[in-house]
C-alpha cells in the first residue's frame, strides 16, 4: 500500500481526516505516520492480506485494551473510526481489501543493539513478567482467537512464517546442522510442556524495533504477533537479529533480574532460555525466506542461515 493509497482511506477516522501519510516501516504490515496540518500525529497500521483475520485483529485489540486497563504498562492506544469500531476495512480502488487500525502517536525512539542496553533489558524483563501475570488471569471474550506459536507452527514446512528449509543459503552442512537443531528443539520443547505456569498469551515480538524509549519511559508497541507460546520466548524475541552479540549473556542476566523481581522463574524455565533463542532464530529464518520483498529480510538474508547454524552447533555440542 503506497502513501497515496493510505491517504485515500484516512477519512475513515475523524482524527486522521485531512492528514498526510508517510510510510515508516514495511515488515509484516505497512506502518504509516499520519501528520495533520495542526501538528497532531497518529500511526496507521495496514495489515498484510492473508496473515491476520478480522477476528484475530479484534482479539489482539481486546488483550491490548485489557492490558491498558489492568496494568501500568505503557501501550499504544487504538482509536475508533467514524463508525465507532477500532478495526476498519480498507478497500482502496484497485487493491485487495485490507484491514487498518489507527493508533495515537507515542513519543520515543527505537533502541539500537549498540546502545547501552543493560538497564533497558532489566526493565524489559519486568514488562514481560507483568504481561505474563496478566495473561494468566485474563478472561477473554467468547470467540477470542490468536495464533499458536509452538514447535509445529514454527518448525513445520507449513509454519506460520513459512518453511525455514526454504530460506536463503540453507544448504549443505548448514542445512544438516539446522535439521539436527529442529529435532532437538522438538524433543526439548515436548519435555518442557505447555503448563499454565510456562505457556500462555504473550507479545511474542518484544524486539528493540517494537520499543519506544524516552528517558525512563518505555512504550511496548506492535502486538500484531501476540499469541499463545512459552513465556520465555519473549526473552528470545528481545534479542532478535543480534543473538550472536557478546553482550547477550549480560543482557540475559539483566532481563532475568527484572523478570524475577515481578514473577518467579524455576530452574527449568531458566534452562529453556537457550532453546527459546534458537526456536526464535528458526522462526526468523523462515520469515526471511517468506518475506524476501522487505528491506529487513534482504538486510539479513546473506548470513542469517550461517550464523544460525553456528549458534546451533554450539547448542547441540
Amino acid at each position: 500500500m503506497t502513501p497515496i493509497s493510505a491517504n485515500s482511506v484516512l477519512g475513515l477516522w475523524p482524527e486522521a481526516r485531512g492528514g498526510s501519510a508517510t510510510l515508516l516501516n514495511h515488515s509484516e504490515n505497512h506502518t504509516f505516520r499520519i501528520d495533520r496540518t495542526d501538528g497532531a500525529r497518529f500511526i496507521l497500521r495496514v495489515h498484510r492480506p492473508g496473515y491476520q483475520s478480522a477476528a484475530t485483529i479484534e482479539s489482539e485489540l481486546e488483550w491490548l485494551s485489557a492490558l491498558r486497563r489492568d496494568t501500568d504498562l505503557i501501550l499504544p492506544q487504538p482509536l475508533p473510526g467514524a463508525d465507532g469500531t477500532l478495526l476498519q476495512l480498507l478497500a482502496p480502488a484497485g487493491e485487495p481489501s485490507r484491514y487498518g487500525v489507527l493508533f495515537a502517536h507515542e513519543r520515543g525512539r527505537e533502541p539500537r543493539p549498540n546502545d547501552d542496553l543493560g538497564l533497558l533489558f532489566e526493565r524489559l524483563g519486568g514488562l514481560a513478567a507483568k504481561a505474563h501475570l496478566h495473561a494468566m488471569g485474563f478472561q477473554p471474550s467468547p470467540g477470542f482467537t490468536r495464533q499458536l506459536w509452538n514447535a509445529g507452527t514454527i518448525l513445520d514446512a507449513d509454519g506460520l512464517w513459512g518453511d525455514w528449509r526454504a530460506a536463503p543459503h540453507v544448504q549443505g552442512e548448514t542445512a544438516e546442522i539446522l535439521a539436527a537443531l529442529d529435532q532437538r528443539l522438538r524433543t526439548e520443547l515436548a519435555a518442557y510442556g505447555q503448563g499454565h505456569d510456562r505457556f500462555g498469551l504473550i507479545h511474542a515480538d518484544m524486539r528493540l524495533a517494537n520499543l519506544l524509549v524516552e528517558d525512563d519511559r518505555i512504550v511496548l508497541i506492535d502486538f500484531d504477533d501476540c499469541g499463545f507460546c512459552w513465556f520465555m520466548y519473549d526473552f528470545a524475541a528481545s534479542i532478535s537479529f543480534f543473538e550472536q552479540s557478546p553482550e547477550v549473556p549480560a543482557l540475559r542476566e539483566r532481563w532475568i533480574r527484572g523478570y524475577t523481581a515481578i514473577r518467579a522463574l524455576s530452574a527449568v524455565d531458566l534452562a529453556m532460555l537457550d532453546a527459546m533463542v534458537l526456536l526464535r532464530r528458526m522462526a526468523l529464518l523462515a520469515w526471511i525466506g517468506s518475506h524476501h520483498e522487505t528491506d529487513l529480510a534482504r538486510a539479513h538474508a546473506p548470513d542469517f542461515a550461517r550464523v544460525t547454524a553456528e549458534l546451533a552447533r554450539a547448542y547441540l555440542g
